[in-house]
């Protein structure tokens, strides 16, 4: 299947990422949230960071914020998704919320329009089992920040088709990325892993095993890692990375898990990362 125009639900920071991403390669975009306030929002960073990637791309032959918004129309209206062809999911990592989104663009997108999840740890086959099309419903964890991430995690769920995948590796290729397919559980491989790193890390602030800079400095220069856990966990966002334990602790019943309770009173007090100014780290 030919795509040329992707729908994108949830203008969240992956949301923004994967909106630019697809619009600066060729595709027609079609962004979704609850608010024009959101939505504003996510126009105006979308500017900011695209006039950010241009100051490092000097001398190339790269295109202005407006040339690239052209191809993003916005909107609070989800019945503006009954022509897109290929949908990307990037919703909160809560359930209920998923739930209730796949239930309705299956509804209102066209009958061959595959459907995308960009989520960091709940189940591919039980999004699909909300829908009518099990079969085009497929896993697409992407990186942040989407745009300079060569790399994206496709998920295969219990039904879904080779035609489903191959489609999906051609809207990838097409937004200059690789992919590593891999079988459906929940976390996946990366968040499986990562998640479980980052709450140990945090376990080790809470028990004043080591300071913040410490244990990311270890991690960075015992083990050549661009970015310690701590940094990683601001730059995801401590929210999503507490969603993501829970739903990993709920689907495994097991107690190495359990999110650690300065995690939960972190997220509690709005100390999100990047994106509110606050983590681990401060951010101006």
């Amino acid at each position: 299947m030919n795509i040329q125009v992707v729908g994108v639900v949830g203008a969240g920071v992956m949301g923004i990422g994967v909106s630019q991403n697809l619009a600066q390669t060729g595709y027609q975009v079609i962004l979704v949230d609850i608010s024009e306030a959101i939505l504003e929002r996510a126009q105006q960073e979308i500017r900011k960071n695209i006039r950010f990637q241009g100051f490092f791309k000097k001398g190339e032959n790269t295109k202005s914020p407006d040339d690239i918004l052209k191809n993003i129309q916005f909107s609070t209206d989800y019945r503006f998704l009954e022509n897109a062809e290929f949908v990307i999911e990037n919703a909160t990592e809560k359930w209920d919320i998923k739930k209730e989104i796949y239930s309705k663009i299956d509804h209102i997108c066209p009958k061959k329009a595959i459907f995308a999840a960009n989520t960091s740890a709940i189940s591919i086959t039980r999004l699909a089992s909300v829908t009518q099309r099990a079969d085009q419903v497929i896993g697409t964890h992407f990186m942040n920040p989407v745009p300079i991430k060569p790399m994206v995690e496709v998920i295969r769920g219990y039904h879904t088709s080779q035609e489903t995948i191959t489609t999906t590796q051609n809207v990838l290729a097409q937004m200059g990325k690789e992919c590593v397919i891999v079988n459906d559980s929940p976390g996946f491989v990366s968040n499986r892993v990562l998640m479980l790193t980052i709450n140990e890390a945090i376990f080790l602030l809470h028990e004043q095993v080591a300071t913040v800079e410490e244990v990311d400095k270890i991690f960075k220069s015992c083990f050549g890692h661009k970015m310690g856990p701590l940094e990683t966990a601001d730059l995801i966002g401590l929210d999503t990375i507490l969603y993501s334990i829970e739903v990993l602790y709920e689907s495994f019943n097991d107690s190495k898990y359990r999110p650690c309770a300065m995690l939960k009173k972190m997220v509690d007090a709005g100390l999100h990362g990047r994106k509110s100014g606050q983590g681990f780290y401060t951010y101006n």
